[in-house]
């Protein structure tokens, strides 16, 4: 690692330690913080795959019971019932803190769950179906929420490392490595000052 291109002198020298001591501390906290943005990122890891095997089962309950309700009420009867049910749905951004960071993740507000069987003239299958199917929804809303937020701590990770090794494999090894020669050639000029000064003393006493 080459060093920085300053002069020798006692000025830069305590420049250069100053320097060193803000790397070396801002290194240690910036490890700590990308370890704790780690394991908060695989916590976030760990609830989208619990919220994956809960996504399969509402899948495995929601479509079968579709699937029921086309055979048991026809497909004409169901588009008919699908276009009297509507819902407005609020999908706005909020604030999360993870991490010891903020982050801008999605929310989506759902309506109450409503069910329009009995002035429709459907049978309960289609309660059925709108239970399920609302469950999902739930479950995929919630999946995109924690996804964003995965999606960005895994960002922050990966900015966070990139300065982590800039301080450990560039800026501190070239600042110790300055510092070094800074105080070689420091002693070395002291010692060819007393040298120079035992030779006057010499002389004179001579």
């Amino acid at each position: 690692m080459a060093k920085l291109n300053i002069a020798p002198t006692k000025s830069n020298l305590l420049s250069i330690k100053e320097q060193l001591a803000v790397a070396v501390d801002g290194y240690e906290l910036l490890e700590q913080k990308r370890e704790i943005l780690v394991m908060e990122l695989m916590r976030m890891v760990e609830k989208v795959k619990l919220l994956e095997r809960e996504i399969d089962k509402a899948v495995s309950s929601a479509y079968p019971a579709l699937t029921n309700m086309l055979m048991t009420v026809g497909g004409d009867r169901v588009e008919r019932i699908s276009q009297a049910v509507k819902y407005d749905y609020n999908i706005r951004e909020k604030p999360v803190t993870a991490g010891g960071m903020s982050f801008n993740s999605v929310e989506v507000e759902l309506p109450q769950l409503q069910l329009f069987y009995s002035f429709l003239g459907a049978f309960s299958d289609s309660d059925k179906v709108m239970v399920d199917f609302f469950k999902l929804l739930n479950l995929l809303t919630e999946m995109a929420s924690i996804r964003t937020i995965a999606w960005r701590l895994a960002s922050e990770v990966k900015k966070t490392q990139r300065r982590v090794n800039a301080l450990n494999k560039m800026i501190i090894p070239q600042e110790k490595e300055t510092k070094t020669y800074i105080e070689s050639v420091l002693e070395e000029r002291e010692r060819e000052n007393t040298f120079v000064l035992k030779s006057l003393k010499n002389r004179k006493s001579s």
